[in-house]
């Protein structure tokens, strides 16, 4: 399978990825019902997942139609879910209120992300050495 599909590949799976977290997250944070049964869940990861949702539909968009900045808004992605996992773990070190799932799902995002961002430098990385040789 050549990068270019695989891209397009991991691209559908960042949208998608995007729009269930969009919904997820919006749902607990904006329906009562869905946020009192979601028990200690830690509101700045919430927070910070819900708006990343509406970076990893812009980072699909921008992987699957090759722009570089799809590249490095998913490094800034990874960067980010990365952060907001120390800092999930920095609260629950000092005792802060947390539920299992969230030390699941981060771990998930953060796999996940990473694996995206790899993708694309990786993919970006062949095709600027075949622009390369192309104009030599």
């Amino acid at each position: 399978m050549n990068k270019t599909i695989i891209t397009k590949i991991v691209a559908v799976v960042a949208f998608l990825f995007g729009l269930m977290t969009i919904n997820s997250g919006g749902s607990t944070l904006f329906i009562e019902e869905v946020r009192q049964a979601a028990g200690d869940f830690v509101p700045f990861v919430l927070w910070i997942n819900f708006i990343l949702g509406f970076a990893y539909l812009a980072a699909g968009i921008g992987l699957f139609t090759g722009k570089a900045w799809g590249k490095s808004l998913s490094l800034a992605i990874a960067g980010i879910t990365l952060l907001t996992y120390a800092a999930f773990g920095i609260h629950v070190a000092l005792g802060g209120l947390f539920i299992v799932k969230t030390v699941k799902a981060m771990a998930v995002r953060s796999l996940v992300w990473v694996g995206i961002a790899f993708v694309a430098v990786k993919s970006n990385s062949s095709e600027t050495q075949t622009n390369m040789k192309e104009t030599e």
